[in-house]
């Protein structure tokens, strides 16, 4: 199968970038006459689409997180492959029913916020249900009684693929289910479709694959849903070289859903895939936005040759959003790497204010004779 063909025959067009609010999808909705489940904190519609009429029930529900809107994007290139007519999204639609909740939390998708209009975490609230969204998402899965769930997010760009200089563009996890983090039968489905997608991103984007912590809390939705025994799969889209809009993760996440769907029908036989999921590398926090190295700083009137790091924060501005690079770490810079490294070969820093570079500052200053503006070269 082309998947790369595939992505860019079902991409859907109207909706690109960062900032994707209710306004965007709704348009998109309309078209597909979604049901509405419940309301938001400040009354915005929680829309639910049912598609297909296949014996496997997947429950797939993004932006939870507001600021996280990557796998809505993909979600939807999905939905188009599902309404094409095309023979893959008729056999899909007659393998399996899905049932997509494609903005579980509009308000914080309008504030960028990843916490809803009460600032409560919604990943964070599965046994409390303190919040109507979450109210929506726990009555859908009662009602639905899906076979498997799908928990769509995205991650920050400071994750790399174990130790290494790869960044983790696609994570996965199947959650525990209790604090020891055994393996049952149920948590085992999920890692072999884990694996099965892994064994197709690895043709693409080959050690940029990563594995989310399995520490057990029961507060999120993941790990209560693999606790009732259903298998449940984190999807944790993030950053490729340069790809701060996730314009080519989004890409990578549908593949994977289309990948991980045909393991279900090409497989007759199911194959316990622990060791191989295990093999998936574990996802570290080794990385900065940009790392500047070989620097000679000030410090009270000797200079040291060092290192340090910026990285961007996400503001919301006019309704885009818009990078703004930070200072962020001043040495101590052994075991991470830079999305962007910059050697200043032993040129001096100096800013605008006291020519050192204060944690939270903006990232505009010199090295040398190289002018470094909102982070990167001039």
């Amino acid at each position: 199968m082309d998947y790369l063909q595939l992505h860019q025959d079902y991409k859907e067009p109207s909706i690109s970038g960062r900032y994707i609010t209710l306004d965007d999808i709704e348009p998109l909705l309309e078209k597909l006459k979604p049901e509405v489940i419940g309301q938001s904190v400040l009354g915005k519609p929680i829309y639910k689409l049912e598609l297909g009429t296949g014996k496997i029930r997947i429950l797939m529900w993004s932006q939870m997180h507001g600021n996280e809107s990557t796998t809505t994007k993909a979600l939807f290139d999905f939905i188009n492959l599902l309404h094409s007519g095309s023979d893959l999204g008729k056999k899909l639609l007659g393998e399996f029913t899905f049932c997509l909740l494609p903005m579980l939390n509009p308000d914080g998708a309008k504030l960028y916020t990843r916490e809803n209009a009460n600032e409560i975490d919604l990943n964070r609230d599965a046994q409390n249900l303190s919040q109507p969204e979450s109210v929506a998402l726990r009555k859908t899965f009662e009602v639905f009684q899906p076979n498997y769930c799908y928990n769509l997010h995205d991650q920050r760009t400071i994750y790399g693929v174990g130790q290494t200089n790869n960044p983790a563009t696609v994570s996965f996890l199947a959650p525990a289910y209790n604090f020891d983090r055994d393996i049952n039968e149920v948590r085992t489905k999920a890692m072999n479709v884990i694996v099965a997608m892994n064994e197709i991103l690895q043709q693409f984007i080959p050690n940029q694959v990563g594995r989310f912590d399995d520490s057990f809390n029961l507060n999120c939705v993941g790990d209560t849903f693999q606790y009732l025994n259903v298998p449940t799969i984190l999807f944790e889209a993030g950053h490729y070289q340069g790809d701060y809009d996730r314009e080519i993760t989004r890409k990578y996440i549908f593949i994977a859903l289309v990948a991980g769907l045909q393991y279900f029908y090409e497989n007759d036989i199911v194959h316990n895939k622990i060791d191989d999921y295990v093999k998936i590398p574990q996802n570290k926090v080794v990385f900065y936005d940009f790392v500047y190295k070989n620097v000679k700083i000030n410090y009270d009137g000797i200079e040291k040759n060092s290192n340090f790091a910026s990285q961007f924060k996400e503001v919301l501005k006019n309704s885009k959003i818009t990078f703004e690079a930070e200072i962020a770490q001043v040495d101590n810079l052994e075991h991470y790497f830079g999305h962007v490294e910059i050697d200043a070969q032993g040129g001096s820093y100096h800013d605008d204010k006291n020519n050192f570079p204060e944690i939270d500052a903006k990232a505009d200053f010199n090295l040398g004779n190289i002018k470094i503006v909102n982070g990167n070269i001039a």
